[in-house]
């Protein structure tokens, strides 16, 4: 269970034993080796990774023209020049024409720390639920983010997974397995609901026992499936408690939080909800991430603070 390890290596073996086991993997990537870790895996299979260079719109095109022509395209580079550069592509040539292309955002939410605005990505999950037809990701462990690329390999059609820039623990046992849609309750509380997405679940669960040390009990839910949800497991989740508290390495609007805020509104459900992560018209601050979740309030330590207040 104390195993920790960083995402984009686990990406790169799941390539490696999938590739081994006949599934027709490529790789697409623009300029972006070192940030996919991806050597392991050219030295593997050589010639199998295309590389298109600086040109995010050619990567994610180029995916789209292997996918119709029946490989598993898979794209990896950073999220925010993901996002931001290819979002014309990812509508059109991946989505709207339903093109079998894994999008892989490396270093995502402010990962990069101190290099700013220009390599945080606080906007993808927020872009991606505005596209029609691709799945949604984010896992919050090693095993978790295994399992979910296994089944983004194995299912027809668009998936973005959102994968964190750092090496992070390992939160489940051998007997978890990932199930698309479904939430997961790592802990059980009657006072206040703590939920969170990808990285930022590492923050609830150290919230959740700072708080138990206060002698209150908190739900602690992680949601790796943005899209497919099980709304009516995340409702069920939430309802018993007095207050919502959402989490995530993004902005405020258009991820997580509206997604609980809209599950709530939409069931009638009387219960209050705060909503952390960046706030809303702001961008993510430049440093690093400790410094940064600390200075935006959604750190444990001011997760545990607000829960408190809101109690």
């Amino acid at each position: 269970m104390s195993n920790t390890e960083h995402l984009a290596n686990v990406m790169v073996q799941t390539f490696i034993d999938a590739v081994q086991n006949g599934v027709d993997l490529v790789p697409v990537v623009a300029d972006s080796t070192s940030t996919a870790k991806i050597a392991p895996f050219i030295k593997q299979f050589p010639g199998r990774l295309v590389n298109v260079g600086i040109a995010e719109q050619s990567m994610v095109g180029t995916a789209a023209g292997l996918a119709l022509g029946g490989k598993v395209a898979v794209t990896c580079n950073a999220a925010p020049f993901l996002i931001a550069r290819a979002n014309e592509q990812i509508k059109i040539d991946v989505c709207y024409n339903n093109t079998n292309v894994k999008l892989f955002g490396l270093n995502a939410g402010a990962s990069y720390g101190p290099l700013a605005s220009t390599h945080h990505a606080i906007d993808d999950i927020a872009i991606m639920r505005g596209f029609g037809n691709i799945q949604i990701f984010a896992p919050s462990s090693p095993r978790e983010c295994r399992q979910i690329i296994d089944y983004a390999l194995g299912y027809q059609g668009p998936v973005y997974i959102r994968l964190d820039g750092k090496a992070l623990p390992e939160l489940h046992d051998d007997n978890y397995r990932f199930v698309p849609g479904a939430v997961v309750t790592l802990r059980e509380g009657d006072d206040l609901a703590l939920v969170a997405t990808g990285s930022t679940v590492h923050e609830i669960v150290d919230a959740a026992a700072l708080l138990a040390d206060a002698g209150i009990q908190a739900t602690v839910v992680s949601v790796p499936s943005i899209r497919p949800c099980d709304t009516e497991a995340l409702l069920a989740a939430m309802q018993g408690c007095k207050a919502v508290i959402t989490v995530e390495e993004h902005n405020v609007n258009g991820g997580l939080g509206s997604l609980v805020a809209e599950v709530l509104a939409e069931a009638g459900a009387g219960v209050m909800l705060k909503r952390l992560g960046i706030p809303d018209g702001e961008y993510a601050a430049a440093a690093d991430r400790g410094w940064m979740r600390q200075y935006h309030g959604f750190d444990a330590q001011a997760i545990a603070a607000r829960a408190r207040e809101m109690l």
